[in-house]
């Protein structure tokens, strides 16, 4: 009869000082399934620890020169918890069996010498609850994070719309500021002020341009928020591929970006299919983004960008082709815990205080707008640190789900530290 499981999906790592129960145990079991063996405690251990991600089972002899299979299993658990741990010993250790089974350090316990055919059957059942196990927990993982990005989605239109509100008021009182520094230098030379006779008349112009320049960085900044938080309607009036604004934005940006000295690596894509946007409001998300980059990366670094078209799950579960746009960088990296925060506008990428995310907010809420979504995450330990955001667009947009979605944001933000809460019980599932 066809198993509906794959038994050889992860290995099983045998520990015996006996090689010829090593030998036996292979010979027996290689057939259906993936055994690893090793003949010392130690050894054991090192197998484990370079191929804890493929292992499902622990089976460790009681009785070994270096150390009990007791004092073995218990380590393994405070290391890999939700590997599946079996204990083989003779009937006469019954205390360490009892002892172990109390702190939770076994799954269960075989006699030796073990009955082939009930061996299998135990590995099998234990292989079963490990893979379910594993499923559970890696659903449980999607469900948070479609939650945890539900709550930023929230959190972002809510500072959108805050911000766009205070933008009005804040300019008006920035008009206020710029007349004045527009007027100041006629005025004094109308009064006939002499800036020879000034201690130090370099600090003053030098101080007046800093002025100007920091008066114009807050109005432009605020003239963008007003425009992205703006209404719109879809389906967009643009039909067309997010390559050619891709390619238009990167050649726009990349100048800019290697002057700073930050090295740019575009990978055109050779065509993606096209879709309804708004090229203005998509070309002003990803400009946001290279913005977002040239504020945080110092001269050395190197950003790469590239896109694709996948088939990607959607917000109900079902495949649907999506565009993904790629970019990442080299710079010093996030933590976990930032990584969740990165598109709030007050959080701080780097060590200064007067660079806020807004970018990335932005660009976040523009993403929204064009039914999809932008996530962070810590880019490849293999290629060192940095970021990387994956854009994801799917082509076939469920209006009705998003109607959906979007009036549940409103409830859930009530409970935001819900999100904190399930992280933390994510770890404290039994394993």
């Amino acid at each position: 009869m066809n198993s509906f499981y794959d038994y050889k999906k992860y290995k099983i790592l045998y520990i015996d000082d006996e090689l010829r129960s090593l030998s036996s145990f292979e010979r027996v079991f290689r057939k259906p399934f993936d055994v690893l063996t090793a003949p010392s405690a130690e050894e054991g251990l090192n197998i484990l620890n370079n191929h804890h991600h493929e292992i499902g089972i622990i089976i460790s002899d009681q009785r070994m020169p270096e150390q009990t299979g007791v004092e073995f299993l218990e380590k393994a658990r405070r290391k890999y918890p939700k590997i599946i741990r079996i204990l083989a010993t003779a009937y006469e250790d019954i205390q360490p069996i009892i002892d172990a089974v109390n702190s939770g350090s076994i799954y269960k316990y075989i006699t030796k010498p073990w009955d082939a055919d009930e061996l299998e059957m135990t590995l099998k059942r234990a292989l079963e609850f490990y893979i379910v196990q594993k499923e559970r927990d890696q659903l449980l993982k999607e469900k948070l994070s479609v939650l945890h990005n539900m709550l930023i989605t929230d959190r972002i239109m809510y500072l959108g719309i805050l911000a766009s509100g205070l933008s009005h008021h804040l300019r008006n009182s920035l008009v206020a500021v710029r007349t004045f520094m527009d007027l100041a230098p006629r005025k004094l030379k109308e009064e006939l002020f002499n800036f020879d006779h000034l201690r130090n008349p370099n600090f003053w112009e030098d101080f007046y341009e800093h002025v100007q320049l920091q008066v114009e960085k807050i109005t432009n900044l605020l003239v963008d928020l007003g425009q992205l938080t703006s209404p719109v309607e879809a389906p967009y009036s643009d039909f067309l591929s997010p390559k050619d604004v891709l390619d238009e934005v990167c050649e726009k940006m990349k100048p800019s970006l290697e002057s700073a000295g930050v090295r740019v690596h575009y990978n055109s894509p050779d065509m993606l299919p096209l879709m309804s946007m708004d090229r203005s409001k998509f070309s002003k998300m990803l400009e946001l983004l290279f913005k977002d980059e040239q504020e945080t990366l110092t001269e050395g670094h190197q950003i790469w960008i590239s896109a694709h078209t996948l088939d990607a799950d959607d917000s109900v579960g079902r495949k649907s082709p999506t565009v993904e746009i790629i970019l990442e960088d080299d710079g010093p990296g996030l933590p976990e815990e930032a990584l969740r925060a990165i598109f709030d506008p007050f959080f701080l990428r780097k060590d200064h205080t007067e660079e806020f995310a807004i970018h990335l907010m932005a660009a976040y809420f523009l993403a929204h707008h064009h039914g999809g979504r932008i996530q962070a995450q810590s880019r490849d330990s293999s290629q060192g640190s940095g970021l990387k955001l994956t854009l994801s667009f799917p082509l076939e947009k469920d209006e009705s789900v998003r109607e959906n979605n979007t009036s549940s944001l409103g409830k859930m933000l009530i409970h935001e530290a819900i999100w904190e809460n399930l992280g933390r019980d994510e770890d404290t599932f039994p394993g």
